[in-house]
Protein backbone atom coordinates (compact mmCIF):
# COMPACT_ATOMS: atom_id res chain seq x y z
CA UNK A 1 0.00 0.00 0.00
CA UNK A 2 2.97 2.47 1.10
CA UNK A 3 5.98 2.55 -0.73
CA UNK A 4 7.75 3.18 3.14
CA UNK A 5 11.40 4.21 1.47
CA UNK A 6 9.33 7.40 -0.62
CA UNK A 7 8.36 8.72 3.33
CA UNK A 8 11.33 7.74 4.49
CA UNK A 9 13.40 10.02 1.99
CA UNK A 10 11.08 12.63 2.07
CA UNK A 11 11.43 13.54 5.99
CA UNK A 12 13.83 15.75 6.75
CA UNK A 13 13.86 14.55 10.38
CA UNK A 14 13.31 18.19 11.04
CA UNK A 15 11.72 17.15 14.31
CA UNK A 16 8.27 19.26 14.42
CA UNK A 17 6.60 16.30 15.36
CA UNK A 18 8.31 15.20 18.48
CA UNK A 19 7.04 17.83 21.07
CA UNK A 20 3.29 16.91 20.21
CA UNK A 21 3.99 12.74 19.86
CA UNK A 22 2.36 11.16 22.51
CA UNK A 23 4.14 8.29 22.47
CA UNK A 24 7.34 10.08 22.58
CA UNK A 25 5.49 12.41 25.98
CA UNK A 26 5.68 9.28 27.58
CA UNK A 27 8.27 7.34 26.17
CA UNK A 28 10.99 9.96 24.81
CA UNK A 29 13.02 7.22 22.61
CA UNK A 30 13.75 8.18 19.51
CA UNK A 31 12.63 4.81 18.14
CA UNK A 32 8.89 5.87 18.96
CA UNK A 33 8.68 9.01 18.16
CA UNK A 34 7.30 9.85 13.91
CA UNK A 35 10.29 10.49 12.70
CA UNK A 36 12.05 7.49 14.79
CA UNK A 37 8.87 5.24 12.73
CA UNK A 38 9.76 6.68 9.53
CA UNK A 39 13.34 5.76 9.33
CA UNK A 40 12.66 2.30 10.70
CA UNK A 41 9.98 1.62 7.94
CA UNK A 42 12.16 2.94 5.43
CA UNK A 43 14.83 0.29 6.47
CA UNK A 44 12.23 -2.50 6.79
CA UNK A 45 11.06 -1.80 3.22
CA UNK A 46 14.91 -1.35 2.06
CA UNK A 47 15.35 -4.92 3.83
CA UNK A 48 18.06 -3.42 6.59
CA UNK A 49 15.70 -4.22 9.06
CA UNK A 50 13.83 -7.53 10.03
CA UNK A 51 9.81 -7.39 11.65
CA UNK A 52 11.45 -9.21 15.10
CA UNK A 53 9.73 -8.98 18.13
CA UNK A 54 11.65 -5.96 19.04
CA UNK A 55 10.31 -4.01 15.97
CA UNK A 56 6.73 -5.26 16.52
CA UNK A 57 6.89 -3.50 19.82
CA UNK A 58 8.12 -0.17 18.37
CA UNK A 59 5.02 0.02 15.80
CA UNK A 60 2.83 -1.40 18.14
CA UNK A 61 3.65 1.39 20.66
CA UNK A 62 2.21 4.41 18.36
CA UNK A 63 -1.35 5.91 20.10
CA UNK A 64 -2.14 6.79 16.55
CA UNK A 65 -2.97 10.51 17.61
CA UNK A 66 -2.13 11.79 14.21
CA UNK A 67 -0.69 14.56 16.15
CA UNK A 68 2.56 14.09 14.34
CA UNK A 69 0.78 14.35 10.78
CA UNK A 70 -1.11 17.68 11.99
CA UNK A 71 2.33 18.85 11.96
CA UNK A 72 4.34 17.58 9.71
CA UNK A 73 5.41 20.30 6.78
CA UNK A 74 5.42 17.49 4.55
CA UNK A 75 2.39 15.93 5.63
CA UNK A 76 3.36 12.68 6.07
CA UNK A 77 1.15 9.94 6.59
CA UNK A 78 2.87 8.45 9.54
CA UNK A 79 -0.60 7.08 11.03
CA UNK A 80 -1.68 5.43 7.60
CA UNK A 81 1.59 3.82 7.38
CA UNK A 82 1.66 1.93 11.00
CA UNK A 83 -1.80 1.04 10.59
CA UNK A 84 -0.06 -0.53 7.05
CA UNK A 85 2.76 -2.40 8.69
CA UNK A 86 0.66 -3.23 11.70
CA UNK A 87 -1.48 -5.53 9.16
CA UNK A 88 2.12 -7.38 8.49
CA UNK A 89 3.03 -7.87 12.15
CA UNK A 90 -0.50 -9.40 12.35
CA UNK A 91 0.11 -11.69 9.48
CA UNK A 92 3.30 -12.92 10.86
CA UNK A 93 2.77 -12.93 14.22
CA UNK A 94 -0.82 -13.52 14.57
CA UNK A 95 -3.18 -11.66 16.74
CA UNK A 96 -3.77 -12.14 20.64
CA UNK A 97 -6.97 -14.82 20.96
CA UNK A 98 -8.90 -12.04 23.26
CA UNK A 99 -8.41 -9.27 20.50
CA UNK A 100 -9.53 -12.14 17.91
CA UNK A 101 -11.84 -12.84 20.23
CA UNK A 102 -13.44 -9.16 20.23
CA UNK A 103 -12.96 -8.81 16.96
CA UNK A 104 -15.61 -11.77 16.13
CA UNK A 105 -18.05 -10.25 18.58
CA UNK A 106 -18.30 -6.98 16.11
CA UNK A 107 -18.85 -9.09 13.20
CA UNK A 108 -21.48 -10.76 14.99
CA UNK A 109 -24.13 -8.43 16.80
CA UNK A 110 -26.46 -10.87 18.18
CA UNK A 111 -23.75 -12.87 20.13
CA UNK A 112 -22.55 -9.15 21.47
CA UNK A 113 -25.97 -8.17 22.50
CA UNK A 114 -26.12 -11.55 24.40
CA UNK A 115 -23.35 -11.12 26.09
CA UNK A 116 -24.20 -7.53 27.14
CA UNK A 117 -26.99 -8.47 28.76
CA UNK A 118 -24.65 -10.26 31.32
CA UNK A 119 -22.75 -7.24 31.61
CA UNK A 120 -23.54 -6.62 35.23
CA UNK A 121 -21.14 -9.88 36.12
CA UNK A 122 -18.44 -7.06 34.40
CA UNK A 123 -20.04 -4.15 36.30
CA UNK A 124 -16.26 -1.73 37.20
CA UNK A 125 -17.49 1.75 35.93
CA UNK A 126 -16.59 3.86 39.04
CA UNK A 127 -15.85 1.16 40.73
CA UNK A 128 -12.03 -0.24 41.24
CA UNK A 129 -11.75 -3.87 39.50
CA UNK A 130 -10.77 -6.82 41.28
CA UNK A 131 -7.53 -6.62 43.32
CA UNK A 132 -4.75 -8.54 41.50
CA UNK A 133 -4.18 -10.92 44.68
CA UNK A 134 -7.85 -11.59 45.56
CA UNK A 135 -8.36 -15.62 44.96
CA UNK A 136 -11.40 -14.08 42.96
CA UNK A 137 -9.21 -12.95 39.94
CA UNK A 138 -9.12 -15.72 37.61
CA UNK A 139 -5.53 -16.89 35.92
CA UNK A 140 -6.83 -16.27 32.70
CA UNK A 141 -8.65 -12.18 32.77
CA UNK A 142 -8.33 -10.13 29.96
CA UNK A 143 -5.09 -8.08 30.02
CA UNK A 144 -7.66 -5.13 29.92
CA UNK A 145 -8.49 -6.05 33.66
CA UNK A 146 -6.05 -3.87 35.57
CA UNK A 147 -5.87 -3.76 39.33
CA UNK A 148 -7.66 -0.39 40.41
CA UNK A 149 -8.64 0.39 36.97
CA UNK A 150 -12.35 1.81 35.94
CA UNK A 151 -13.60 0.26 33.29
CA UNK A 152 -17.36 0.85 31.90
CA UNK A 153 -19.80 -1.35 32.19
CA UNK A 154 -22.51 -2.37 29.84
CA UNK A 155 -26.19 -1.70 30.05
CA UNK A 156 -29.04 -4.02 30.27
CA UNK A 157 -30.11 -3.06 26.95
CA UNK A 158 -28.63 -1.84 24.39
CA UNK A 159 -29.53 1.52 22.50
CA UNK A 160 -30.47 -0.67 19.34
CA UNK A 161 -32.60 -2.54 21.20
CA UNK A 162 -34.25 0.01 23.19
CA UNK A 163 -35.81 2.08 20.19
CA UNK A 164 -38.07 1.21 17.77
CA UNK A 165 -36.72 0.93 14.27
CA UNK A 166 -38.23 4.24 12.75
CA UNK A 167 -39.73 7.00 14.99
CA UNK A 168 -40.94 10.10 14.01
CA UNK A 169 -40.67 13.32 15.72
CA UNK A 170 -41.87 15.75 12.79
CA UNK A 171 -45.36 17.40 12.53
CA UNK A 172 -47.77 15.38 11.02
CA UNK A 173 -48.60 18.19 8.71
CA UNK A 174 -44.71 18.95 7.91
CA UNK A 175 -44.18 19.61 4.19
CA UNK A 176 -40.51 18.05 3.94
CA UNK A 177 -39.78 16.49 7.27
CA UNK A 178 -35.67 15.93 7.99
CA UNK A 179 -34.92 12.43 8.82
CA UNK A 180 -31.70 10.93 10.05
CA UNK A 181 -30.43 7.75 10.38
CA UNK A 182 -28.01 7.32 13.55
CA UNK A 183 -25.20 5.24 13.63
CA UNK A 184 -24.16 5.04 17.02
CA UNK A 185 -21.07 3.15 17.57
CA UNK A 186 -20.60 0.41 20.27
CA UNK A 187 -19.16 1.98 23.38
CA UNK A 188 -22.20 4.39 22.70
CA UNK A 189 -24.20 1.03 22.25
CA UNK A 190 -23.58 -0.80 25.16
CA UNK A 191 -22.18 1.39 27.91
CA UNK A 192 -22.99 4.56 27.00
CA UNK A 193 -26.22 4.63 25.48
CA UNK A 194 -27.26 7.93 27.14
CA UNK A 195 -25.39 9.43 24.59
CA UNK A 196 -28.54 7.95 21.90
CA UNK A 197 -31.33 8.66 24.81
CA UNK A 198 -29.72 12.26 24.34
CA UNK A 199 -29.29 12.70 20.63
CA UNK A 200 -32.68 11.39 20.03
CA UNK A 201 -34.37 13.70 22.66
CA UNK A 202 -32.55 16.62 20.80
CA UNK A 203 -33.72 15.50 17.68
CA UNK A 204 -36.93 15.44 19.22
CA UNK A 205 -36.73 18.90 20.00
CA UNK A 206 -35.77 19.48 16.85
CA UNK A 207 -38.82 18.09 14.94
CA UNK A 208 -36.14 15.63 13.20
CA UNK A 209 -37.79 12.24 11.73
CA UNK A 210 -34.86 9.68 13.24
CA UNK A 211 -34.12 6.01 11.81
CA UNK A 212 -32.34 3.37 13.59
CA UNK A 213 -30.52 1.08 11.60
CA UNK A 214 -30.57 -2.41 13.67
CA UNK A 215 -28.51 -4.25 11.69
CA UNK A 216 -25.40 -1.83 11.55
CA UNK A 217 -22.06 -3.67 12.58
CA UNK A 218 -19.21 -1.88 14.21
CA UNK A 219 -17.25 1.04 12.07
CA UNK A 220 -14.31 -1.24 11.78
CA UNK A 221 -11.63 0.92 13.95
CA UNK A 222 -10.44 -1.16 16.68
CA UNK A 223 -9.24 -3.92 14.07
CA UNK A 224 -8.20 -1.39 11.78
CA UNK A 225 -5.80 -0.03 14.33
CA UNK A 226 -4.70 -3.14 14.82
CA UNK A 227 -4.13 -4.95 11.61
CA UNK A 228 -6.89 -7.32 11.58
CA UNK A 229 -7.87 -6.24 7.99
CA UNK A 230 -9.64 -9.40 7.02
CA UNK A 231 -12.16 -7.89 9.65
CA UNK A 232 -12.13 -4.54 9.03
CA UNK A 233 -12.93 -5.58 5.03
CA UNK A 234 -15.87 -7.99 6.40
CA UNK A 235 -17.44 -4.96 8.31
CA UNK A 236 -17.18 -2.60 6.04
CA UNK A 237 -18.76 -3.99 2.98
CA UNK A 238 -21.79 -5.34 5.59
CA UNK A 239 -22.22 -1.97 6.42
CA UNK A 240 -22.02 -0.15 3.06
CA UNK A 241 -24.67 -3.30 1.38
CA UNK A 242 -26.73 -2.96 4.43
CA UNK A 243 -27.13 1.20 4.31
CA UNK A 244 -27.80 0.73 0.24
CA UNK A 245 -31.00 -0.46 1.23
CA UNK A 246 -32.26 2.67 3.10
CA UNK A 247 -29.29 5.45 1.93
CA UNK A 248 -31.80 7.55 -0.23
CA UNK A 249 -34.25 7.65 2.58
CA UNK A 250 -32.77 9.71 4.79
CA UNK A 251 -31.13 13.25 4.66
CA UNK A 252 -28.10 12.53 7.05
CA UNK A 253 -26.09 9.72 9.01
CA UNK A 254 -25.66 11.31 12.62
CA UNK A 255 -22.47 9.87 14.25
CA UNK A 256 -22.14 10.77 18.10
CA UNK A 257 -18.63 9.54 17.75
CA UNK A 258 -15.41 10.89 16.56
CA UNK A 259 -13.71 8.09 16.70
CA UNK A 260 -16.47 5.82 14.50
CA UNK A 261 -17.11 8.67 12.07
CA UNK A 262 -13.90 9.38 11.25
CA UNK A 263 -13.40 5.66 10.30
CA UNK A 264 -16.43 5.78 8.29
CA UNK A 265 -16.23 9.25 6.76
CA UNK A 266 -11.92 9.09 5.98
CA UNK A 267 -10.52 5.68 6.44
CA UNK A 268 -13.20 3.58 4.20
CA UNK A 269 -12.43 4.81 1.11
CA UNK A 270 -9.08 4.75 1.65
CA UNK A 271 -9.24 0.91 3.04
CA UNK A 272 -11.11 0.26 -0.54
CA UNK A 273 -8.52 1.98 -2.47
CA UNK A 274 -7.59 -1.29 -4.69
CA UNK A 275 -11.13 -2.03 -4.83
CA UNK A 276 -12.32 0.67 -7.15
CA UNK A 277 -16.03 -0.12 -7.44
CA UNK A 278 -16.82 -0.65 -3.35
CA UNK A 279 -14.63 2.52 -2.77
CA UNK A 280 -17.49 3.80 -5.39
CA UNK A 281 -20.63 2.58 -2.92
CA UNK A 282 -18.25 3.60 0.08
CA UNK A 283 -17.75 6.95 -1.52
CA UNK A 284 -21.93 7.41 -1.35
CA UNK A 285 -22.55 6.62 1.75
CA UNK A 286 -19.81 8.97 3.27
CA UNK A 287 -21.58 11.50 0.88
CA UNK A 288 -23.91 11.49 4.15
CA UNK A 289 -22.12 11.12 7.09
CA UNK A 290 -21.23 13.59 9.65
CA UNK A 291 -20.73 13.92 13.39
CA UNK A 292 -23.75 14.33 15.23
CA UNK A 293 -22.34 18.48 17.02
CA UNK A 294 -20.87 19.49 13.28
CA UNK A 295 -24.47 18.87 11.20
CA UNK A 296 -26.43 19.49 14.29
CA UNK A 297 -24.75 23.54 14.42
CA UNK A 298 -24.28 23.40 11.05
CA UNK A 299 -27.89 22.28 9.17
CA UNK A 300 -30.21 23.27 12.03
CA UNK A 301 -31.89 25.63 14.40
CA UNK A 302 -30.41 24.26 17.34
CA UNK A 303 -28.06 26.85 18.40
CA UNK A 304 -31.19 29.20 18.27
CA UNK A 305 -33.50 27.07 20.15
CA UNK A 306 -30.34 26.95 22.94
CA UNK A 307 -29.80 30.73 23.24
CA UNK A 308 -33.78 30.70 24.08
CA UNK A 309 -32.97 28.79 27.10
CA UNK A 310 -31.52 29.88 30.60
CA UNK A 311 -28.15 29.94 31.56
CA UNK A 312 -27.06 26.15 33.09
CA UNK A 313 -25.04 26.90 36.30
CA UNK A 314 -22.39 24.06 35.60
CA UNK A 315 -18.83 25.06 33.82
CA UNK A 316 -17.68 22.73 30.93
CA UNK A 317 -13.83 22.16 29.89
CA UNK A 318 -13.86 20.77 26.55
CA UNK A 319 -11.84 18.21 25.20
CA UNK A 320 -10.71 17.58 21.25
CA UNK A 321 -10.78 14.18 20.84
CA UNK A 322 -7.93 13.46 18.10
CA UNK A 323 -10.67 11.55 15.53
CA UNK A 324 -12.85 15.10 15.80
CA UNK A 325 -10.31 18.20 15.58
CA UNK A 326 -7.21 16.65 13.72
CA UNK A 327 -9.10 14.06 11.23
CA UNK A 328 -12.09 16.25 10.54
CA UNK A 329 -11.31 19.32 11.26
CA UNK A 330 -14.55 19.80 14.05
CA UNK A 331 -13.78 21.42 17.46
CA UNK A 332 -15.35 24.71 16.94
CA UNK A 333 -18.99 23.53 16.56
CA UNK A 334 -19.72 21.59 19.89
CA UNK A 335 -17.65 24.31 21.49
CA UNK A 336 -20.30 26.80 20.00
CA UNK A 337 -23.41 25.01 20.89
CA UNK A 338 -21.88 24.55 24.36
CA UNK A 339 -21.23 27.93 25.49
CA UNK A 340 -24.22 29.12 24.55
CA UNK A 341 -26.02 27.95 27.71
CA UNK A 342 -22.88 26.71 29.84
CA UNK A 343 -19.97 29.02 31.48
CA UNK A 344 -16.53 27.21 29.05
CA UNK A 345 -13.58 27.27 30.67
CA UNK A 346 -10.78 26.19 28.30
CA UNK A 347 -7.96 23.60 29.78
CA UNK A 348 -4.45 24.72 28.80
CA UNK A 349 -3.75 22.25 25.98
CA UNK A 350 -7.37 20.72 25.03
CA UNK A 351 -5.81 19.17 21.57
CA UNK A 352 -3.36 17.09 23.72
CA UNK A 353 -4.57 13.46 22.91
CA UNK A 354 -6.07 11.77 25.95
CA UNK A 355 -3.88 8.52 25.41
CA UNK A 356 -6.58 5.84 24.58
CA UNK A 357 -4.49 4.69 21.62
CA UNK A 358 -6.32 1.71 20.68
CA UNK A 359 -7.41 -2.21 21.91
CA UNK A 360 -3.33 -2.79 22.07
CA UNK A 361 -2.57 -0.02 23.88
CA UNK A 362 -5.38 0.00 26.81
CA UNK A 363 -4.02 -4.06 27.28
CA UNK A 364 -0.77 -4.97 26.42
CA UNK A 365 0.64 -1.30 26.70
CA UNK A 366 -1.97 0.26 29.53
CA UNK A 367 1.23 1.65 31.32
CA UNK A 368 1.86 4.24 28.14
CA UNK A 369 -1.65 4.42 28.06
CA UNK A 370 -2.46 5.51 32.22
CA UNK A 371 1.02 7.46 31.66
CA UNK A 372 -0.56 9.63 28.64
CA UNK A 373 -3.71 10.35 30.41
CA UNK A 374 -2.55 11.79 33.79
CA UNK A 375 -1.67 15.34 32.29
CA UNK A 376 -4.67 15.56 30.82
CA UNK A 377 -6.56 15.26 33.98
CA UNK A 378 -4.30 17.13 35.63
CA UNK A 379 -5.20 19.95 33.04
CA UNK A 380 -8.93 18.87 33.92
CA UNK A 381 -8.86 19.80 37.41
CA UNK A 382 -7.05 22.79 37.09
CA UNK A 383 -10.02 24.34 34.70
CA UNK A 384 -12.19 24.15 37.67
CA UNK A 385 -14.94 22.92 35.87
CA UNK A 386 -17.44 21.16 36.86
CA UNK A 387 -17.91 18.84 33.62
CA UNK A 388 -15.56 17.80 31.16
CA UNK A 389 -16.94 17.17 27.73
CA UNK A 390 -15.64 15.78 24.52
CA UNK A 391 -17.86 13.84 21.47
CA UNK A 392 -15.65 10.20 21.59
CA UNK A 393 -16.64 7.55 24.01
CA UNK A 394 -12.84 6.20 23.85
CA UNK A 395 -11.91 9.47 25.27
CA UNK A 396 -14.59 8.98 27.86
CA UNK A 397 -13.22 5.88 28.91
CA UNK A 398 -9.69 7.31 28.96
CA UNK A 399 -10.43 10.37 30.68
CA UNK A 400 -12.77 8.56 33.27
CA UNK A 401 -10.28 6.25 34.34
CA UNK A 402 -7.06 8.98 33.99
CA UNK A 403 -9.23 11.35 36.17
CA UNK A 404 -10.17 8.72 39.02
CA UNK A 405 -6.28 7.35 38.77
CA UNK A 406 -5.15 11.34 39.73
CA UNK A 407 -8.11 12.04 41.85
CA UNK A 408 -9.80 14.59 39.89
CA UNK A 409 -13.68 14.48 40.65
CA UNK A 410 -15.01 16.03 38.21
CA UNK A 411 -17.57 14.38 35.89
CA UNK A 412 -17.91 13.46 32.21
CA UNK A 413 -20.60 13.74 30.11
CA UNK A 414 -20.71 13.79 26.29
CA UNK A 415 -21.71 17.36 24.36
CA UNK A 416 -24.87 15.87 23.24
CA UNK A 417 -25.78 15.34 27.03
CA UNK A 418 -25.01 18.27 28.04
CA UNK A 419 -27.34 20.20 24.99
CA UNK A 420 -30.17 17.75 25.50
CA UNK A 421 -29.93 18.81 29.85
CA UNK A 422 -30.08 22.31 28.20
CA UNK A 423 -33.30 22.00 26.26
CA UNK A 424 -35.10 20.13 29.28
Amino acid sequence: MFDYRQYSDECVKCGKCIPVCTIHQVNPDETTSPRGFIHLLGAYEKGKLDLDTNAKNIFESCFLCTNCTDVCPAKLPTDMMIEQVRYDIADRYGIAWYKRMFFWLLRHRKTMDFLAKLGYIFKSCAVKTIPEKSALLPRFSLPIVKSGRLLPSFKATSFLNKYPEKIQFAEENAEKPQRVAIFIGCMANYAYTEVGDSLLFVLKKLGIDVFIPKDQLCCGAPAYFTGDFPTVDYLIKNNIEYFETWLDDVDRILIPEATCSSMMINDWVHFLHDQPEWQDRAKKVVAKASIATDWLYKSTKLEELLKKKKAQPLSVTYHDPCHARKTQGVFKEPRALLKTTYKLKEMSDPNRCCGFGGVTMQTEKYEFSKAAGLPKAAMIEETGADIVAAECSACRMQLTNAMYQHGTETTFKHPVELIAEALR
